[in-house]
């Protein structure tokens, strides 16, 4: 899956993942207090950008904020990530 080469596009999807939208800034500071760490913003709206380019996350403008949500796309990459995760997880608990 091409989305997940960045780990950063995949936490995006995670935290959009149910959510009728998030503005963009609380979507930063949302991943920023997940990884306790600031992210430059070049690079934050950067990988925006290529989840938009790619399908997996649509923008739309309330108010001031540009507000994302992922795409059906997007969604079903969550689900599959998540899936794996629980396979993987279980393996390991397995032993």
């Amino acid at each position: 899956m091409k989305w997940l080469q960045s780990g950063r596009r995949r936490d995006i999807c995670v935290l959009l993942y149910g959510t009728d939208g998030r503005p963009a800034q609380k979507l930063k500071t949302a991943l920023e207090r997940h990884h306790d760490e600031r992210i430059d913003p070049e690079q934050f709206y950067g990988a925006l950008e290529a989840l938009e380019r790619l399908g997996h996350v649509e923008s739309r403008t309330d108010g001031l904020s540009d507000v994302y949500e992922l795409t059906e796309a997007g969604a079903e990459h969550v689900q599959a990530y998540a899936g794996w995760l629980d396979e993987q997880v279980g393996e390991y608990d397995e032993e």
